[in-house]
């Protein structure tokens, strides 16, 4: 089952632009028009990639029965001139340019892999990045520097930390739970946060509202404790993605450098 409902998802293939021609090889016919051998291997060949289950033929059966319905829609909808409207028009020039652009950048990933010394050296920087040491910490988020200020001065009076984040943060996440943000690394927090939290001392919070782009934050350290990094086998598979990721980033940065890009179609204020 779960394999004719991807064959049936693929098979909108078919709405792509026809381009009629005598074909010795159609396997069936809708008004004189093909229904062609090579659809239908394409879809049973990607059906098969996606759902791991090998093609037989009652699924081939199935996929040209979905065609031969999807072909009736087509001819109806250019007897109705659906295929001449601006939009349709549009759409379809975008959707050609998308399977183009998909097929060129999986090209290049196939052509470009992560080797594994470069998933090793990967490896080496995430643990670098990590640290030893993981952090609980709580903070209270608010949007001013003032307010910010103001709950600093209610804390040195005695306040309690907990119940003025759950009174005043504007942190969604942590706000129910008094500001507390559990364990981390400071590897996963922004910049500015990070830098102000290592400078804390076990139970200390910090003097002066600390900015990052959510906001003032008021960070309190509550525990460190030392971390091991997850095991290669465990992470490989995330740092290649990554790292594939960064060389196609760098490949269209390195053709946007050398493209002459002129943009006409925004006024400049």
């Amino acid at each position: 089952m779960k394999f004719i409902k991807c064959l049936l998802a693929i098979a909108c293939l078919s709405a792509l632009p026809h381009v009629y021609a005598a074909d010795a090889d159609a396997l069936a016919t809708v008004n004189g028009k093909p229904i062609k051998k090579s659809w239908v291997e394409f879809i049973l060949r990607d059906a098969e990639a996606r759902s791991g289950q090998k093609a037989n033929d009652n699924m081939k059966a199935a996929v040209i029965n979905e065609l031969v319905g999807s072909e009736l829609a087509y001819q109806e909808a250019q007897k109705a001139g659906i295929d001449k409207l601006p939009d349709f028009v549009a759409s379809e020039e975008l959707a050609r340019r998308k399977l183009l652009v998909n097929a060129f950048l999986a090209d290049f990933i196939k052509k470009n892999p992560v080797t594994e010394a470069e998933k090793k050296e990967g490896y080496e920087q995430y643990k670098k990045e990590l640290g030893d040491k993981e952090y609980s910490a709580r903070h209270i988020l608010v949007k001013t520097d003032t307010e910010a200020k103001a709950i600093i001065a209610e804390l040195k009076k005695g306040a309690d930390f907990a119940k003025l984040a759950k009174d005043k943060s504007l942190d969604p996440g942590s706000k129910d739970k008094g500001g507390d943000l559990g364990w981390f690394s400071p590897a996963g927090m922004v910049k500015p946060f990070a830098d102000a939290l290592t400078t804390l001392k076990k139970g200390d919070t910090t003097p002066e509202p600390v900015q990052s782009q959510f906001g003032w934050h008021i960070i309190k350290l509550v525990d460190t404790r030392p971390l091991q990094a997850p095991a290669y086998d465990k992470v490989k598979d995330g740092i290649e993605r990554t790292l594939q990721q960064r060389k196609l980033e760098k490949y269209m940065l390195s053709l946007k450098d050398k493209a002459k890009i002129e943009v006409t179609g925004i006024e400049k204020k």
